[in-house]
């Protein structure tokens, strides 16, 4: 109280000075941009922003605390299954990559021809049929710009529809969802094949698979290339419903992937390439395939020629070398007709049942005489023996001369 009753005039005055700048402030107005504003609700602002900034980041901090510390370890679970998701997706890749290998060196074994789409061309879609019964637009590019009816129309999320008619600068594109439409199709998992066709309502249907088949709803359908228009594996749709039908076939009814109705922009297909499948080179070859490529050919069958000039060699090579492994004469080649002649010749005179010892050679005309008489009955025994089925002939055996100097050459004597 003594602090009051000293100080009691220059608190008054304090206050009244308060009480005389809060109504200044009350009455004075700022004028800003928007609306004018009195400036005790500015001082008022000015005081209290500091506060608020305080009392954020306090609760900004306190948050970041709770959600670091005690969410941790739901933190660390989650990323446990994360990386044991990515291990696992890891080896299934693996295993992806070593069968699209396998299918490859399998296609190329068996000289599949896969389709790739080379050349394609943008158009711009400039109307529709108007009518509810037929689903097709209007291109703008047609004839003149190298446009033929059957090619392929899609975009990047589908196939779309083919060219039915085109003009000189337009074509009629017609769409998969018309019910006068047909596209081979298959489905992505189970591989079943069908048609997909349009319904007079504007659905797409996937007819002709048997009922006892089971598709599960979502899967992807893609195309067949069994149409001959649209090249296989590309995307068509997927599945939204599989019913029973009324017949031995399957309700399938697909989404088409891409939006039919709201088309601005297609590409056509104006160039498929058709090739063999080749194994892929950047992976590493097995050994059954280096193996294969090193096995060595099968050999030509031998002409009837070749045959007879291989035996006629093989008879006058063991004519020359003789049964005891001795050398003798050379022989020239002869023909299959001459060996015997030509073994004559060289062996010596062959005896006649009448004659069996034959003098020397050279005796004169006389033994050249029997030696040709002996010469035509061997050359008759031999065709008489061919022609009843022998299959060797024996003659006697020759006496040997008792001259023992060698004989001399039947061609080369003078007689």
């Amino acid at each position: 109280m003594d602090v009051l009753g000293r100080y009691r005039n220059l608190i008054v005055l304090v206050g009244v000075l308060f009480a005389q700048i809060l109504g200044l402030a009350v009455q004075v107005r700022r004028t800003t941009d928007n609306e004018p504003t009195r400036l005790i609700r500015i001082w008022a602002v000015d005081v209290i922003t500091p506060l608020e900034k305080v009392l954020v980041w306090v609760e900004t901090s306190t948050s970041n605390v709770w959600h670091s510390y005690f969410y941790l370890r739901g933190v660390r679970a989650e990323n446990r299954s994360l990386k044991q998701q990515i291990e696992r997706m890891s080896l299934e890749q693996v295993r992806i990559s070593q069968d699209a290998d396998q299918a490859r060196r399998l296609q190329a074994l068996l000289a599949f021809k896969e389709q790739f789409i080379s050349h394609t061309m943008a158009a711009q879609v400039i109307g529709s049929s108007g009518s509810e019964l037929s689903r097709s637009v209007y291109i703008d590019k047609g004839e003149g710009d190298g446009i033929k009816p059957d090619m392929a129309v899609i975009t990047a999320d589908g196939i779309v529809g083919k060219v039915l008619r085109v003009y000189g600068s337009t074509s009629l594109v017609l769409l998969i969802n018309d019910q006068t439409s047909g596209v081979g199709a298959l489905l992505d998992k189970t591989r079943l094949q069908g048609i997909l066709r349009g319904t007079p309502s504007g659905e797409v249907v996937l007819e002709k698979v048997m009922s006892d088949e089971t598709v599960p709803v979502g899967e992807m359908v893609l195309t067949s290339g069994g149409d001959g228009i649209f090249p296989k594996g590309l995307l068509v749709g997927r599945v939204t419903k599989a019913a029973p039908g009324s017949d031995l076939f399957l309700n399938i009814r697909v989404r088409p992937a891409a939006d039919l109705s709201k088309l601005e922009e297609v590409l056509v297909v104006t160039k498929i390439d058709e090739r063999q499948a080749e194994p892929d080179q950047t992976g590493a070859t097995r050994a059954v395939d280096i193996l294969a490529e090193r096995l060595p050919g099968v050999p030509a069958k031998p002409e009837d020629g070749v045959k007879a000039g291989v035996a006629g060699t093989g008879a006058a090579a063991t004519a020359t070398t003789g049964s005891e492994g001795k050398p003798k004469a050379a022989l020239p080649p002869v023909a299959a007709g001459s060996a015997v002649p030509a073994a004559r010749k060289t062996a010596g005179p062959i005896p006649s049942p009448s004659n069996p010892s034959v003098p020397s050679a050279g005796a004169g005309s006389g033994t050249s005489s029997a030696t040709n008489s002996a010469t035509k009955a061997a050359t008759t025994a031999v065709d008489a023996s061919a022609g009843a089925g022998a299959t060797k002939v024996s003659p006697k055996p020759v006496k040997e001369a008792a001259d023992p100097k060698p004989q001399p050459d039947v061609e080369n004597s003078p007689h």
